[in-house]
């Protein structure tokens, strides 16, 4: 494969502190969250998703938003984004000065119904309203597609479903639109295929990827996008997350695995490796269980004097 055809600069989204740690069952102090976010931030993040505005009831680890968001630090060339469910969550967003929030659907009406009690359409139409918000105060918009290369209820998703729900996404103002696979069951050959769709519909600079290494199938799945020409990715320090709805789920594909790979093809990122393996050892620590991150951890015990 020659390196001509993959991407020079990929762009990577840090979501460990909200998409990682919103599952966690042990609290996690806003501390460590914080330390988590420099340290992150210190790497070289600049697209750093540092927690949710949504209620305490549904999500009591992110009860801490908005003091998470007044701490991190704010470097001039960074962009701090939360995931904002409704205008309560945008209005909370905005006090915080978030750069950019995040809104989201479902590929499939199974796990729309199940998750939201709504269908698809539905539940677009309500991020309408923040959307336009967003656009209004001139804050920047990402939507993510879920569950678009398979359903835990459903199974299979079609591409023109989660086609469909991008081009929605991209209608509502979406400046960056991420497809997900949410439980980590696609493959590259599927993922090249619905990538290679989407792209056709929208410019390749607003997809993202967004995978979850489940089936041990992540770091291919990247390797297919940045084939097709996608340069953004989401990822999560350490592996830190896990699908709630999917059995076994370890969790989003670890940045320095990602990075270890994107380096490794020349392909520039702006992080620092050695930074996200610290970081990634030290939350991991923290939790009390080994990082989820084979290339964390093969530096990490490189570094132990025999």
């Amino acid at each position: 494969m020659s390196k001509m055809h993959l991407p020079e600069r990929v762009w990577i989204t840090e979501v460990g502190p909200r998409d990682g740690l919103q599952n966690e069952a042990k609290m996690i102090a806003t501390d460590v969250k914080v330390e988590l976010c420099e340290r992150l931030l210190a790497a070289g993040v600049t697209n750093l998703e540092a927690t949710s505005f949504v209620s305490p009831k549904w999500v009591p680890q992110m009860g801490d938003a908005a003091e998470v968001m007044a701490r991190i630090p704010r470097p001039a060339h960074a962009r701090i984004s939360v995931l904002t469910p409704n205008m309560k969550g945008f209005e909370g967003a905005l006090a915080a000065g978030a750069d950019e929030v995040v809104i989201f659907g479902a590929a499939s009406e199974a796990f729309s119904q199940k998750n939201i009690n709504c269908s698809v359409t539905e539940s677009i139409e309500r991020f309408r309203v923040v959307a336009q918000a967003a656009k209004d105060h001139g804050l920047r918009v990402r939507g993510a597609v879920s569950v678009a290369l398979g359903c835990p209820y459903q199974g299979e998703v079609p591409i023109a479903d989660a086609l469909d729900v991008a081009r929605r996404l991209r209608d509502l103002g979406c400046d960056e639109v991420g497809i997900a696979d949410t439980i980590g069951v696609g493959t590259a050959g599927q993922v090249r295929a619905l990538f290679e769709a989407v792209a056709r519909e929208l410019p390749l600079d607003t997809i993202s990827g967004h995978f979850h290494d489940t089936y041990g199938q992540a770091v291919a799945n990247v390797l297919a996008c940045l084939e097709v020409g996608v340069t953004r990715f989401d990822t999560s320090i350490a592996g830190l997350g896990g699908c709630p709805y999917a059995k076994g789920a370890t969790g989003n594909v670890a940045t320095e695995d990602v990075v270890y790979l994107l380096h490794g093809l020349g392909v520039e990122t702006g992080l620092d490796l050695d930074r996200l393996v610290d970081a990634g050892q030290w939350i991991s620590t923290f939790l009390e269980r080994k990082s989820n991150s084979r290339v964390g951890n093969a530096i990490a015990a490189k570094r132990v004097p025999a």
